[in-house]
């Protein structure tokens, strides 16, 4: 958010009022149903939890590397770095992840980078057919996360979620300075 710019939103939006067990003070704090960051990551949260469940018993992969694979699938030729950029988690553990992809054949690592330190990882055949597995896993799932939703309110959605991650880029290039 632009540092000049008046917030659309007043605070009082997101606070509840509770009362103190002991003392029986009343003070403010956070609401669970209408704060969007709390909510957004409360979801995430327990959506990574039974998706890390499904393809780990399912599949034998962990979270990221099912990440991987769906994100190899559309980026060919990314790095480690933009991969860890692009899912959201660190470097080591993308590492990792294309440390036990590779050793399982699922990924291949390119030719190094003039940099001398990245390669551009891409699926093997393998990784293929274990990406069309999960891709019709994922769809499976998503169908039933978007019951009661028309095509409007996910485009929607996609778009709130787009700023708001867009906002959280800026928000940590702010704290970072």
């Amino acid at each position: 958010m632009d540092e000049n710019k008046e917030p659309l939103i007043n605070d009082d939006m997101f606070l509840v009022d509770v009362e103190d067990p002991d003392s029986g003070e009343t003070f403010s704090t956070l609401s669970i149903s209408r704060t969007p960051a709390m909510l957004l990551s409360f979801a995430a949260n327990k959506f990574t939890e039974a998706a890390s469940k499904y393809f780990n018993e399912s599949l034998g992969l962990g979270t990221v590397d099912w990440r991987m694979l769906l994100l190899l699938a559309r980026t060919p030729g990314v790095t480690s770095v933009q991969a860890a950029q692009t899912i959201g988690v660190d470097k080591g553990t993308v590492s990792r992840s294309v440390s036990r992809l590779s050793k399982n054949e699922l990924i291949q690592l390119g030719v190094l980078h003039s940099n001398g330190r990245s390669r551009g990882l891409t699926l093997t055949p393998t990784g293929r057919v274990l990406h069309d597995r999960i891709l019709a896993a994922a769809l499976s799932q998503q169908a039933h996360l978007l019951v009661g939703f028309d095509p409007e309110e996910v485009s929607t959605l996609c778009n709130m979620l787009l700023r708001f991650m867009g906002n959280l880029d800026a928000l940590i290039e702010r704290d970072r300075s």
